[in-house]
């Protein structure tokens, strides 16, 4: 006849603050072990399963439960319907996504627009993927040559997923793009950037009146609305006249 092998003690640390005669209190032990198992574990890893806590500390599930409860509610862990606990994301910190009119305000420059192209296209597979569309489906291109003060500083080509904003090409075009998106309930949240040193082409040293093969600043951006990806972008800056800012933490 089998023996149950009884479960192993939990030895970990305990808060001496939730002690009662001695003993840590059941789901204190389920919490705190979960607490160290799942500490520095990549975001996404799964956390032990109830039926694992309630056979290794011999305690019923509400117990388990309840210290899995706790973790979730302090951002530890998260619960995903039809799957399991796992490891929490952190939380997205959120801050104000700025548009180049409002990064020139803020600057103290006047800032300037000549729309070089406006018209409906395919969205070719790159824009597809990152607009979470269909390749071939429909987007607007719309290019600008952006001033300083009247200085060129910036040559931008932005796409927007066309379903989202009907009407944007007739009815004519924004001074600002962020605060046209705004008004359909659209401005963008959060943002996705990159930016890389490069090259100046023949085509954007003209428009910037740099010399050929002058040293710019490439930055992508895949701005989104909540989860809506609503506008990718490629920005050429000119690097002796723009210097980019970035913010860390709160």
């Amino acid at each position: 006849m089998r023996t149950r092998r009884p479960p192993t003690p939990y030895s970990g640390p305990v808060d001496d603050s939730l002690l009662t005669h001695g003993r840590a209190l059941k789901h204190v032990q389920v919490r705190e072990y979960v607490r160290s198992l799942v500490a520095g574990q990549a975001p996404g890893s799964p956390a032990p399963s109830e039926r694992e806590l309630v056979h290794r500390f011999g305690v019923a599930r509400m117990t388990v439960r309840q210290a899995l409860d706790t973790l979730v509610s302090e951002g530890l862990l998260e619960r995903i319907p039809g799957r399991g606990t796992f490891v929490a994301r952190p939380p997205r910190v959120t801050s104000t996504i700025t548009g180049y009119s409002e990064e020139m305000a803020r600057r103290g420059l006047l800032s300037e627009s000549q729309t070089l192209l406006a018209r409906r296209e395919q969205a070719g597979p790159g824009v597809a993927r990152a607009l979470n569309l269909t390749e071939g489906d429909a987007v607007i291109h719309w290019r600008r040559l952006r001033r300083g003060d009247g200085q060129p500083i910036c040559l931008e080509d932005a796409y927007l997923n066309e379903v989202l904003i009907p009407g944007f090409l007739q009815s004519g075009m924004p001074t600002s793009l962020y605060d046209e998106l705004g008004e359909r309930g659209l401005r963008p949240t959060w943002a996705e950037d990159s930016i890389t040193a490069d090259k100046a082409t023949r085509e954007e040293a003209e428009l910037l009146e740099l010399a050929p093969g002058a040293v710019v600043m490439r930055h992508s951006r895949r701005a989104l609305a909540g989860e809506k990806a609503i506008e990718v972008s490629r920005s050429v800056y000119r690097a002796d006249r723009f210097t980019m800012w970035i913010q860390l933490g709160g």
